[in-house]
């Protein structure tokens, strides 16, 4: 049960700091210069980015890129397709 307790608090630790900006390799290196072992540091993170994805949202659909050129006078240029991209479909 200690153990479970002991790598729960590195699990939080991960994911809290992780939410404040901090760096992988900055916690891992703060975490080993207290003495924890590398093994139970990276079973944590695994733990932590696994529950962090599990919270991430779910995106439902693509974004759309728009894009349009400007000539000088700011208008917006067309660009007419060739007849054979028409015929094509392209």
């Amino acid at each position: 049960m200690g153990n479970l307790d002991y790598k729960r608090k590195i699990v939080d630790y991960f994911k809290k700091n992780l939410a404040k900006g901090y760096t992988i390799d900055s916690l891992k290196r703060a975490l080993i210069d207290q003495g924890y072992s590398r093994a139970i540091i990276e079973l944590a993170l695994d733990r932590a980015n696994k529950e962090l994805a599990e919270k991430a949202p779910v995106l439902k659909e693509k974004p759309v890129i728009k894009y349009e050129i400007i000539d000088e006078q700011n208008r917006p240029v067309t660009i007419k397709k060739s007849w054979w991209k028409k015929l094509l479909g392209l």
